[in-house]
């Protein structure tokens, strides 16, 4: 927990602050590195505190200049959050409340911005680095930080105590399908199936809520893509981070203030299909796109992946047929299911449960019609068994018995249906242990 400062502290910090501006290029400044650059500040800060006569001891005068300097250079009070690996997220309410979650938990922390207008700033000093901006006349904004992380900041006079800024954080060192089984959010069997899945260009879909861990299962699967495959990814805020050499990262772009210039998901997904892809990743479908990521998927781009947010396999199939039908396509609802069934392979349902943990529940299969109903079938699933005293759940992963999934076809032509009965046959011994 961070301690919480006074508000002398602010006051102090506020003085200095505005003597510091005077005194200072901030257009010199900004051409010096961030080494040189924070040299710059200290020597200034230290003589305003000499000629101020302010009383300070050395580490409370160290922290000031810390905090002075990412205020001019960084993003201030978020900076040292921002450096922080076990965050997942930062929650900005205003400037005095700031939580975050860190292993599944949220907890409120001590650090507050010096008024609203800071607040404000470092949101559009944000926006800025990204193309984007947020003000009186465009109050909400989607965008990202350097890393990748993601950041939506909604400023007055929508929200009404202040600008409210998010980030989801970016982890440096990407998750692996291995580390998730370390995690206990799949079982060994399970990530070789899921390994299986990526290679043989199964089209898959990862359903999940919010903060599931959607984006994170969709970099892992990524992963089992070829080196030689050409790859284009579709997003709101790009913040996939694809290993392969051959990716093509294309970004969505809000209306300007004049309210054009607009390009949607749609545009996004159906110029991509102009420019040659082997797979099409959707970061997340939300909206009419659905349609044109199916056409794809039905049209040779086998192995495209998208993730969307519903919370079971029967649910992500219905919300890609109403988002089909909210697009405006007149298509009887058999059509649309047809067309469902001819496109997506594999559901892959991720979860966050009450105690933070995150887990794949469970990995489905379209298998096709019977009549005017999808029919699925589950290869994998989680079952909760109970909580021990520490509020932790307990369950397990299990397969379902199914010798051959409807996919085994395709893992002969890719030479892995022996490996793929081996992870099948390994998950029914081990259930029985």
């Amino acid at each position: 927990m961070e301690t919480r400062r006074s508000d002398n502290y602010y006051e102090v910090k506020a003085t200095i602050f505005g003597a510091l501006i005077e005194a200072i290029d901030l257009a010199q400044l900004a051409k010096l590195d961030s080494e040189s650059a924070r040299e710059e500040i200290r020597d200034i800060v230290n003589e305003i505190i000499a000629i101020k006569n302010i009383v300070m001891s050395i580490a409370e005068q160290e922290e000031l200049l810390d905090d002075i300097c990412n205020d001019v250079l960084g993003y201030g009070p978020l900076e040292p959050l921002l450096s922080r690996d076990d965050i997942a997220d930062i929650m900005v309410n205003g400037a005095n409340t700031v939580y975050i979650e860190v292993a599944g938990k949220i907890q409120r922390t001590g650090i507050r911005f010096r008024d609203n207008q800071q607040l404000l700033n470092i949101c559009q000093r944000i926006v800025s680095q990204v193309g984007r901006r947020v003000d009186e006349s465009s109050p909400i904004c989607d965008a990202r930080l350097a890393d990748g992380s993601r950041v939506n900041a909604i400023v007055p006079p929508l929200s009404i105590d202040g600008p409210t800024l998010t980030i989801r954080k970016f982890k440096k060192d990407k998750l692996t399908l291995d580390q998730l089984v370390k995690f206990g959010a799949i079982s060994p069997e399970g990530a070789e199936i899921l390994q299986i899945i990526g290679r043989v260009r199964c089209n898959v879909l990862i359903s999940g809520g919010t903060g599931s861990g959607k984006t994170t299962l969709l970099n892992c699967l990524t992963n089992y893509i070829e080196h030689d495959e050409r790859v284009i990814t579709c997003e709101d805020a790009a913040e996939l981070q694809l290993q392969q050499p051959h990716v093509v990262r294309l970004e969505t772009r809000p209306p300007n203030i004049e309210g054009e210039g607009q390009v949607t998901m749609r545009e996004l997904v159906r110029n991509c299909l102009r420019m040659r892809p082997e797979r099409i990743i959707v970061g997340e479908v939300r909206g009419p796109e659905a349609f044109d990521l199916l056409q794809a998927m039905n049209t040779g781009h086998d192995g495209s992946m998208g993730t969307l947010h519903a919370n079971n396999p029967r649910e992500a199939l219905s919300r890609c047929e109403s988002m089909i039908t909210m697009g405006g396509f007149s298509l009887p609802s058999r059509t649309i299911r047809e067309m469902i069934c001819a496109s997506i392979d594999v559901i892959v349902q991720a979860a966050r449960l009450r105690d933070g943990s995150r887990r794949i529940t469970h990995i489905t299969e379209v298998m096709g019609m019977e009549g005017d109903t999808i029919i699925t079938q589950d290869i994998f699933l989680y079952d909760m068994v109970g909580e021990d005293a520490n509020g932790k759940i307990i369950g397990r992963h299990r397969s379902t018995g199914i010798g051959r999934p409807k996919f085994w076809e395709r893992a002969r032509y890719y030479g892995e249906e022996k490996r793929l009965g081996a992870a099948l046959d390994a998950a029914e011994v081990a259930q029985q242990t």
